[in-house]
This record gives structure tokens, sequence and C-alpha cells, in this order.
């Protein structure tokens, strides 16, 4: 089957997690500029959150741009995807809610691991059923990038029990390095259209 729907429906989910997200923001009371700093922490976690299902949706769209048609494994991991990004507006809610504080902050990072984690499934599933030298096949030979993730995520849940607002920097520097989508996937298909 085509990957139409799949991108479609992972569209509409993404779409309802940031909705969701910016629904759970508060309203500041009162209505002078100091009544923003009530707010500060969740919008912080908030704009990252935001960023972070960004990174996610373009790089969804970038790997479905490579794979031609999906079978039944991507469409489970690929909800599978969407459930953990789906947990992405609770945690960050209650690490905006407290202040970045140490339990939240850890959940979050683990929330993100588990993100990453299914994603990369997502990717081998695809490869596996795609073929070695096929276009996803060739352009997701090296992980170098997600490794790097993967050491940064868990020294930012690590560091999140004694100094969580720099575990929160830790998230906040994978989502630098994911802000460029994954280039792999591109150069791979602009090669193939030269040919």
């Amino acid at each position: 089957m085509k990957t139409g729907r799949l991108e479609a429906f992972s569209d509409g989910v993404l779409a309802i997690i940031i909705t969701i997200m910016v629904l759970g923001m508060d309203v500041p009371k009162g209505a002078s500029f100091s009544s923003l700093l009530t707010v500060a922490p969740k919008f912080m976690s908030y704009v990252l959150s935001f960023i972070y299902v960004g990174i996610y949706w373009n790089n969804h769209h970038h790997l479905f741009q490579a794979i031609e048609k999906v079978n039944g494994k991507i469409l489970w991991a690929n909800l599978a995807l969407l459930f953990t990004l789906s947990l992405i507006p609770l945690t960050t809610a209650w690490m905006g809610e407290n202040n970045f504080d140490q339990a939240p902050v850890a959940l979050y990072g683990i929330n993100l691991i588990l993100c990453a984690v299914v994603f990369v499934v997502l990717e081998k599933i695809a490869v596996k059923h795609e073929g070695k030298d096929s276009n996803i096949g060739k352009a997701l030979k090296s992980s170098n990038k997600e490794n790097i993730t993967f050491v940064i995520y868990i020294t930012g849940v690590l560091l999140a029990f004694f100094l969580p607002k720099i575990g929160a920097v830790c998230y906040a520097i994978v989502a630098i390095i994911w802000l460029i989508p994954d280039q792999r996937i591109e150069r791979q298909l602009q090669t193939i259209n030269k040919d």
C-alpha cells in the first residue's frame, strides 16, 4: 500500500498534539508584562516540545518521501511513534507546571528517549521492508547522529535527578542538533534524481 494515508493520519495526530500542548497553557493572571513571568516555565517547556514535535514531523516527512510502500509492520511502528509523541503534552505540562523539577524533567527525558527509540525502530523496519539497496536503505547506513542523541538524552535524564535544569539543557541541545532535517535521505534522493 502507498504511504499517503499513513502520512495524512500522522500529520493529523501531530497537529492535535501541538493543539493539546497550547491549550494546556494558562493565561497569566494580570494585565502587566511582569505577570507573564508566572507562565514562563510552562511557555519554555511548550517551546521546547513544539520544536521537538516539529522535528519529528519534518523527519517523518523525509522518511516517507523515501519509502515507496508500507506494510503492517510499518503501520504498527508508526502508531507506536504516534503513541510516544502523544505523551509529550503530558510530560511537557508536568515539567512546566513544576518549574523544571527533578522527576518531571527526568520523565520528559524518558519520553524523548522512547520517541527516539521508536523512530529508529520505524526506520529499521522500513529499511528491512524496502531492502538495504533501496533509497532508504542507502540513506540510513550511518547512525552517528542517533547515537550522539541517545548519549545526550541519557546524560540529561541522569542529570535531571541532581541538576534538573542542566538535564533540560541537554534536551535542548539535542533539539538544536536535529533542527536541521536529516540530510541523509535528501542527499540519497538527490543522487537518484541526478542519475
